[in-house]
């Protein structure tokens, strides 16, 4: 009998590490291929690996996709990582750092010392860009987030919900060269807490809920927001990007673009970033579900 138990036991250990084996990329994408050029501005996307369904919450599509568009601004090199880089060399050198993946307590950037690797990357003045739930922090980080990004999403005090969004007017930022009006379906992380008295802080979209009342106005509809940090240092925090599709507009997928190179200390063309993206290939980007 004992042996029988330890038998299946054995068997179920080694279901569990089949199951948890990684899912299958997108055709073409290539993980942690660093720059061979030295002089090149790096700038790493990490993707979280959660699938969720297909079109939504694309992390790995969506920063291929950008890495995609990233690549076509000369002398910058794009590198996908997921969840977090694998090698040891992926990191350091790194102009700037995306962060796609999931928040909360499920933050790919506060597991294990991890925190501790950006900190050391912010200190050093390297760029950092958070998007879609990568803004959302534990309640006891946020002090760290708000000195990381200049503002921080509190459970209990902020919100998320979905609705269709237009944005036609911008600030006069680099951000924003070359962006065209665009709209949008997403799901939206907003009423964050801000440094005190917005230093450094430079609200680049704002949206509010068409069933609501809300002040369009106000700092609680901001979106979207660019930080110049005090010790030096940017930091661009996108709350959308939930759904794949939002690449067709090409509004959204420059402002994206614009937004990294700006995090980086690259300097946005007068025209905006070139990007060009075949809209029937966006579909090659989705990440294959997992086998159940």
């Amino acid at each position: 009998m004992t042996r029988r138990i330890l038998a299946l036991t054995l068997t179920l250990v080694g279901s569990i590490a089949v199951s948890a084996e990684p899912r299958a990329l997108p055709p073409g994408v290539v993980v942690e291929d660093l720059p061979k050029d030295p002089s090149a501005k790096k700038i790493v996307l990490i993707a979280g690996s959660n699938f969720y369904k297909a079109g939504e919450h694309e992390y790995v599509g969506n920063c291929a996709a950008l890495a995609d568009l990233l690549r076509q601004t000369p002398g910058v090199a794009p590198v996908l990582a997921i969840d977090w880089p694998k090698k040891s060399e992926t990191l350091p050198g790194a102009a700037a750092v995306v962060f796609l993946f999931d928040g909360a307590e499920k933050h790919e950037a506060l597991k294990a010392n991890r925190a501790t690797e950006i900190q050391k990357l912010v200190d050093a003045g390297v760029g950092l860009v958070q998007i879609h739930q990568a803004a959302d922090y534990p309640t006891s980080f946020g002090d760290r987030a708000r000195a990381w990004s200049g503002a921080a999403f509190e459970k209990g005090y902020s919100q998320r919900a979905h609705w269709v969004a237009t944005f036609d007017t911008f600030p006069d930022h680099p951000i924003f060269r070359g962006v065209s009006p665009f709209t949008i379906d997403d799901g939206w992380l907003w009423k964050h807490k801000f440094v005190d008295g917005m230093k450094g802080v430079t609200p680049l979209l704002r949206t509010v809920n068409p069933k609501s009342k809300d002040d369009p106005k106000a700092d609680a509809a901001i979106i979207a927001w660019a930080y110049d940090r005090p010790a030096g240092g940017r930091t661009f925090t996108f709350t959308g990007a939930h759904l794949h599709k939002s690449f067709a507009e090409p509004g959204y997928r420059r402002f994206l673009t614009n937004g990294v190179l700006w995090a980086a200390g690259v300097d946005v063309p007068k025209t905006g970033a070139p990007v060009a993206l075949d809209i029937k290939s966006l579909e090659n980007y989705l990440t294959p579900a997992p086998k159940k």
